[in-house]
């Protein structure tokens, strides 16, 4: 079975590499991934494939059905490119490039599409094969995504995220998905998972004053924004390492003229952590350093957090079914058992509801989300990634899908529903006030 799966990824290499050049050199940034949309569309039609659109955004759902009753197990491509103004091959007009290496996503899940339409690939499988062109992983652009929300467009910042709400992976009963990494072409590895986080849209309220002349007239909310770092750094002593905490940020906007004391100071920060727990519970440590630096400085805090991903914790069956995929293609195969990513990842969110792994294929270079990210030998990384998908489905699928049926029964979902799941969702979602001073003197932190 697997071997048909194999050869049909071969009989098809021109397909693979000719969308792998077109989506390189067409990239978009989430959500906005028509261009890359049309493409596939039309290759996955081409192939016979019946779609599911997305609707609205970017993306559609397409399915191999072997005929005979089974699991449905689902494999992902990522359309979407980061902005990268600087990167060689970015687009002019709007800085976007493919600095991650999604181009290959797409190119090898439509190699896998293309295998599984050949004669004989599907015989002696059972089930259905789940094919998923998603869109905005790369949780950029926050503000033009906050508007898509605002506007009724989109429930959720990232693609799979909204794949979920919309049902579109309702069928699916386990995960997989295949990312190039920046180690030798031919090999392979896997970890264990990696971390979630939360978003932090932060802004420090203060009052104006002339910097020279009367800045004891001034709460200068540059230094309540420097008081919450400092604050921030001091936490890190607290953090376990098991937790796997990375806590990052950046100021957006310090002040507008050197001579008066600025009133206003933005800021942007991500918590990451290895478990749901870890992330709320950072998160709030986190809040109170924010609003404790405000008070410091007379100065008032909004903060708004979003939910950004769930961490990405691997099934270990399915990390054993990886690496077996992966040793009957690639040359060299490593399992990380202890290794965990501090990366995030809206496929997280999929694990959190159904059995699920992302693997890694060796073969780009440079620097990932940097000006020299590139591929050595585009063909053969997206040929690489689709031979293991394949072979990952035949081992899933084959014998009566007893595989994948042992691997479902076993797994206990971190949500047992998918209401659960949003509730979770938004309930770390919010925008307050922190700091409230009262007529009484008093100082209310919330």
């Amino acid at each position: 079975m697997t071997d048909a799966l194999l050869a049909g990824v071969s009989k098809n290499k021109k397909l693979i590499s000719d969308a792998f050049d077109y989506i390189w050199t067409h990239p978009e940034t989430g959500y906005k991934e028509w261009k890359t949309h049309e493409y596939l569309k039309k290759a996955y039609e081409s192939l016979g494939y019946e779609l599911t659109p997305a609707g609205n955004i970017p993306g559609f759902t397409a399915m191999a059905d072997t005929g005979r009753p089974g699991p449905t197990v689902a494999f992902f491509g990522e359309m979407d490119a980061l902005f990268c103004p600087e990167h060689p091959c970015a687009d002019p007009e709007t800085g976007a490039a493919h600095a991650c290496g999604h181009c290959a996503q797409s190119a090898s899940l439509l190699g896998l599409a293309a295998a599984l339409k050949e004669p004989g690939a599907l015989d002696g499988l059972c089930g259905r094969i789940m094919l998923v062109v998603v869109p905005a992983e790369e949780l950029i652009e926050v503000e033009y995504r906050k508007k898509l929300i605002a506007d009724g467009v989109i429930r959720y910042c990232g693609g799979k995220q909204e794949f979920i709400a919309r049902g579109l992976l309702d069928e699916a009963d386990i995960a997989v998905m295949i990312h190039s990494s920046t180690s030798p072409l031919g090999t392979g590895k896997v970890n264990r998972g990696s971390n979630g986080f939360i978003f932090k849209s932060v802004t420090f309220h203060g009052l104006a004053a002339h910097a020279g002349g009367s800045p004891d007239k001034g709460h200068n909310a540059l230094y309540a924004a420097t008081n919450a770092i400092n604050a921030i750094n001091a936490l890190r002593e607290t953090f376990r390492d098991s937790d796997h905490i990375r806590v990052h940020g950046i100021i957006t906007s310090g002040g507008d003229v050197v001579n008066t004391i600025p009133d206003k100071v933005t800021m942007e920060y991500y918590v990451r952590a290895a478990t749901t727990q870890a992330v709320s519970g950072t998160n709030q440590k986190i809040n109170k350093a924010l609003s404790g630096a405000a008070l410091a400085m007379g100065c008032t805090v909004t903060i708004e957090d979003t939910m950004g991903y769930m961490p990405r914790s691997y099934d270990p069956e399915l990390i054993d079914v990886a690496i077996e995929a992966m040793e009957m293609t690639l040359r060299d195969t490593v399992y990380q058992p202890d290794g965990w990513g501090a990366g995030s990842s809206d496929f997280g969110d999929v694990t959190m509801l159904m059995p699920g792994v992302h693997a890694f294929i060796g073969g780009s270079t440079g620097k990932v989300h940097g000006s020299s990210f590139g591929f050595s030998d585009p063909a053969a990384t997206c040929e690489d990634s689709a031979r293991v998908q394949a072979a990952m489905a035949g081992l899933l699928l084959c014998g009566g899908a007893s595989r994948a049926k042992a691997i479902i029964e076993k797994f206990k979902p971190q949500f047992s529903t998918k209401q659960d799941y949003f509730v979770f969702l938004d309930s770390n979602a919010c925008k307050k006030e922190a700091v409230e001073y009262r007529e009484d003197g008093t100082v209310l932190i919330r």
